[in-house]
């Protein structure tokens, strides 16, 4: 005996059917790209989340001026850390015990390149680091440069400008004594 069904249920069995038929018009390589743009879309929360952690513990070596007490600051950043180790653990989890045999391997070929993209990314800022600081010794020594010339023609000036107000004096007290018959 079948039972006759409600709008609700054959709304949601039409959604069904189009979903299905939908999933059915797929291909393996669109399964595998949604795949690929889901993981890089999680590994890009947890980098933005890793930042904030990372930027925490930079703020953590100033003055802190805030609202918030140091403990309670101490217990975001332990709840940053887990959410991390968390986020990583299961993504782990899920490549490594749940997916799809054309996927084989591919954390650890993942965390490979992704620890080579650090490291790279490591050196590329120590170089810009050295570039910036080698700029901001250029910038002093320029700076100091500048100074020291300043303080050269500003040392000329001074001594001819005296030596020129020496002589006014000098003739000055001249004709006072022509006048005065000295």
């Amino acid at each position: 005996m079948q039972y006759p069904l409600i709008p609700e249920q054959k709304k949601q069995y039409n959604e069904e059917v189009k979903r299905v038929q939908e999933v059915a018009k797929s291909t393996p390589d669109d399964v595998l790209n949604d795949i690929w743009s889901n993981l890089g879309n999680f590994i890009d929360q947890y980098e933005a989340l890793a930042k904030l952690y990372v930027q925490s513990s930079v703020e953590a070596k100033e003055v802190y001026r805030g609202e918030l007490s140091l403990g309670r600051r101490a217990l975001e950043r332990i709840r940053l850390e887990s959410k991390l180790n968390e986020m990583l653990a299961q993504v782990r989890e899920a490549m490594i015990y749940n997916s799809f045999p054309e996927l084989n391997g591919v954390w650890s070929r993942f965390e490979k390149a992704w620890h080579d993209i650090q490291n790279e990314q490591a050196e590329a800022l120590a170089a810009e680091t050295r570039k910036i600081q080698a700029a901001r010794w250029q910038r002093r020594a320029a700076i100091n440069q500048l100074k020291a010339r300043l303080i050269y023609v500003g040392a000329i000036v001074f001594v001819i400008l005296w030596a020129v107000g020496l002589m006014w004096l000098i003739t000055r007290s001249a004709i006072q004594r022509t006048y005065l018959g000295l």
